[in-house]
């Protein structure tokens, strides 16, 4: 707490039956721990304890809803910080020592407005991840595609390092900051994953075949999840019919057989890219749509309260 700087009044009230009051202002700067965990939608509660360290009684001269009231009326910055109540409690002083008598408690409880911090955190970080949702839309081979996810992610570090000034500074996690870590590490999966099928895609005709795990978990499974199931086996019917031609065209069943398995293997690792892109998608729009309603929710609550 800092030293009292208010200015010193040299005048005392008189009264007809014999009492006598001293009223000085008092300039109090004190500190106040802060649960920060729902920021910027949460609520802190304060208090100041004022007590008597000679034989005097200290009692509240006015109700504490009155209190409130003058409070709010006289306040002059209208900052980021909203007033809600003040409550007042007299202590029961239990201390050995008796070097004071009374104790006299004042529980302030402060809401933080948050309309500045979603507009300039959440807002912003929603959009951006919006626009990554969006660019789903794009040809997955593109290559179009890449330097977009590529350009949105630059763009998303260069605001978080804007912005790190508005977020409080404390030793522990809280939920936002692991919510914009977690909309970069969206971005950056979904960079990754089309790194990974644009190579899928350009390389598919010189890969080997399937595995049969991976046709098992992301043909079979993954397929059905994301509504891509595997696509039926051509008919190998004109297989069938060469195989009953002369010797004369085994030469040319055979190149048919390579050119054929060569094709399908191409088209089965173009289905693998297709359902991871598929997937992927999927895990955005969950992700944003729990993101939004979890921070209406405490958004709400927080003015509740």
């Amino acid at each position: 707490m800092e030293e009292n700087k208010a200015p010193s009044v040299p005048y005392v009230y008189l009264f007809n039956d014999g009492k006598v009051r001293n009223g000085f202002p008092v300039r109090v700067v004190s500190s106040c721990n802060l649960n920060i965990y729902t920021f910027p939608f949460d609520t802190q509660k304060c208090s100041l304890t004022f007590n008597s360290y000679i034989e005097v009684r200290v009692f509240l001269g006015r109700d504490p809803e009155a209190i409130t009231n003058l409070s709010k009326q006289v306040m002059t910055t209208m900052g980021e910080w909203e007033l809600l109540d003040i409550t007042a409690q007299k202590l029961v002083n239990d201390e050995e020592s008796f070097l004071y008598v009374d104790k006299l408690a004042f529980y302030i409880r402060l809401r933080r407005r948050a309309t500045m911090y979603v507009v300039n955190l959440l807002l912003p970080s929603c959009f951006l991840i919006a626009v990554d949702l969006l660019s789903f839309l794009l040809p997955p081979q593109s290559t179009d595609r890449s330097s977009f996810k590529m350009t949105l992610i630059l763009g998303y570090t260069v605001f978080l390092l804007m912005m790190s000034d508005l977020l409080p500074v404390t030793g522990n996690t809280i939920p936002l900051i692991v919510f914009f870590s977690l909309c970069l590490g969206l971005m950056v999966a979904s960079l990754l994953e089309t790194i990974f099928i644009t190579n899928l895609f350009s390389n598919s005709s010189k890969l080997s075949p399937v595995p049969r795990w991976i046709r098992m978990l992301i043909l079979n499974f993954f397929g059905c999840l994301v509504c891509m199931p595997r696509k039926s086996k051509k008919s190998k019917n004109s297989l069938q019919e060469l195989r009953s031609l002369s010797n004369v065209l085994k030469a040319i069943r055979s190149e048919v057989e390579q050119q054929h398995n060569g094709s399908q293997s191409s088209e089965e690792w173009m289905q693998v890219g297709f359902i991871i892109d598929r997937l992927l998608f999927g895990v955005y729009i969950v992700f944003i749509s729990v993101s939004f309603i979890t921070i209406i929710v405490i958004w709400v609550n927080s003015y509740n309260q």
